[in-house]
């Protein structure tokens, strides 16, 4: 079911910022919040709101658009990695440059925030020059954000490189939080009107929806989302002191605002806000056509978020304190674990097998389980017996044969040292695909994976990394029960 009409989104969004881009005069400073590719949360919780919906908004008007992207030198030197997709924020730049220019976007530069001359940084600017490229620096400002009379001055933000422009809308985005978006906004209007050069700022935060209760689903959604950032929704007192009304914002952008208003004030003479609803130039919640449907999906959002808690919690890398958040959510949006009907039947399995087991929620309503066995693991099973039933092949049918799976099992114990012969969801993709090149109905299996985006998947255990990875490239969403397999079975799934 949709929620959400994409298309007007992308118009009406396009059409805002150009207002507000004329009134500013000619330029805007963007920045913009989450995640400008992949917003896989936003599609999940507004159904019809495609992942790529905010690169294409920008695709509307790309003539006059240009991205720079900033990365806190630290995160360079600690390896921070992007939670969702696995990889490093370095790594992560090199992969958005790469998506914005192959969709024909203009990424002039990259700007290093907090750079001291760290060795990692230095390497890294190597290689983004090497890539044509240009590079920026950004130092720590003493006494940020509290010191605001050496902050906009020379000493402060006139030390920071300028990093040179040519377009109307400067798209600023990082990789992830405390990358140093803000700051770098800031320091180029300061730079610009010290150049005379007529210029704005407005930050585009797609979550909380501004216009939408204070406790509607999609807020409560967005608090589970960033519990580990501590992040609350709350009234933008700004927003009923200056115009009689109530709109919804998040406390780090409220409990700036008086220091963002006294340097916008300090730079621009006065500042443009009255609230910090004000800077915001997110349509989302003008786009949403049917509210229960998405405050259907956000509650199923809030209860993915509360086991994904649940099992950080039993690794070790989440708090308790993260975990009553999210049990308050659920109390907030009157959500449940029976609401999510994946768990009884993979917990009903396991419990029937005595071994781990999995379920899945098929885009028709239909619900599949998978046990483990000696030949595969219970996700393995899971992902054989979903595409069987998409393809209407046969449950008893088998599409992979044996003389495929024994020298994959061979390979692990005997060559990689594994004791757990059972294979993982890509070992068993990797072998029904050369299945498929000779059997039509291996073939026909393999044409079914597309359909597996967006379904619902419970195991009744922490998967193994690998699983847990193939999993979520196929657009899965999946949630585990939070324990460990009896290591008797050998092994996670």
């Amino acid at each position: 079911m949709i929620g959400f009409d994409n298309e007007k989104y992308i118009q009406t969004q396009s059409a805002h910022i150009q207002d507000r881009i004329d009134f500013f005069g000619g330029k805007l400073y963007l920045e913009f919040g989450g995640k400008l590719y992949d917003d896989n949360h936003a599609a999940r919780v507004l159904p019809g709101f495609q992942p790529d919906s905010k690169l294409r908004m920008l695709l509307q008007i790309k003539e006059k658009v240009e991205i720079v992207i900033t990365i806190n030198t630290d995160d360079i030197e600690k390896n921070k990695v992007r939670g969702d997709l696995g990889i490093t924020y370095d790594r992560d730049v090199i992969r958005l440059i790469r998506v914005f220019r192959e969709l024909g976007l203009y990424v002039s530069s990259v700007v290093l925030t907090r750079y001291n001359g760290q060795i990692r940084a230095k390497a890294f600017q190597d290689r983004l020059e090497s890539l044509g490229i240009r590079v920026y620096h950004h130092y720590e400002i003493e006494g940020y954000p509290n010191n605001i009379s050496h902050i906009v001055s020379d000493e402060g933000y006139g030390r920071n490189d300028f990093i040179e422009t040519s377009r109307e809308l400067v798209v600023v985005t990082a990789p992830g939080p405390g990358s140093g978006k803000l700051a770098t906004c800031l320091s180029q209007l300061y730079h610009e009107h010290k150049r005379g050069v007529s210029a704005g700022y407005a930050k585009f935060e797609t979550f909380p929806i501004w216009n939408l209760p204070l406790n509607h689903p999609l807020n409560l959604a967005y608090e589970a989302a960033t519990a580990d950032l501590n992040d609350v929704n709350m009234l933008d007192p700004f927003h009923l002191e200056a115009y009689g009304s109530t709109t919804v914002n998040y406390n780090r952008d409220v409990e700036a605002f008086p220091v963002l208003v006294a340097m916008l004030s300090r730079i621009l003479d006065q500042c443009p806000y009255k609230s910090p609803t004000d800077m915001g130039v997110n349509m989302a919640g003008l786009c949403i056509t049917d509210d229960e449907v998405c405050c259907e999906a956000s509650r199923q959002e809030i209860l993915r978020r509360y086991y994904d808690i649940l099992s950080l919690q039993k690794q070790g890398k989440a708090t308790d304190a993260e975990v009553l958040k999210l049990e308050l959510l659920m109390s907030k949006a009157s959500v449940s674990a029976d609401q999510r009907r994946v768990i009884a039947p993979a917990m009903e399995k396991a419990e029937q097998t005595g071994k781990p087991a999995a379920a899945i929620e098929l885009p028709d309503g239909r619900i599949i389980t998978g046990k483990t066995s000696e030949l595969l693991g219970a996700s393995a099973a899971l992902m054989l017996n979903a595409l069987k039933a998409l393809a209407g092949i046969p449950d008893d049918l088998h599409l992979i044969a044996p003389e495929v799976i024994d020298p994959i099992q061979h390979l692990k114990v005997d060559h990689f040292g594994n004791r757990n012969p059972r294979l993982h969801t890509d070992e068993v993709l990797i072998a029904l695909s050369i299945c498929a090149a000779s059997d039509p109905r291996a073939e026909q299996a393999m044409a079914q994976l597309p359909k597996l985006r967006g379904c619902q998947v419970h195991s009744s255990v922490i998967l193994s990394p690998v699983d847990e990875k193939t999993f979520k490239r196929l657009g899965v969403n999946l949630t585990c029960h939070p324990q460990y397999k009896d290591v008797s079975y050998g092994g996670n799934n």
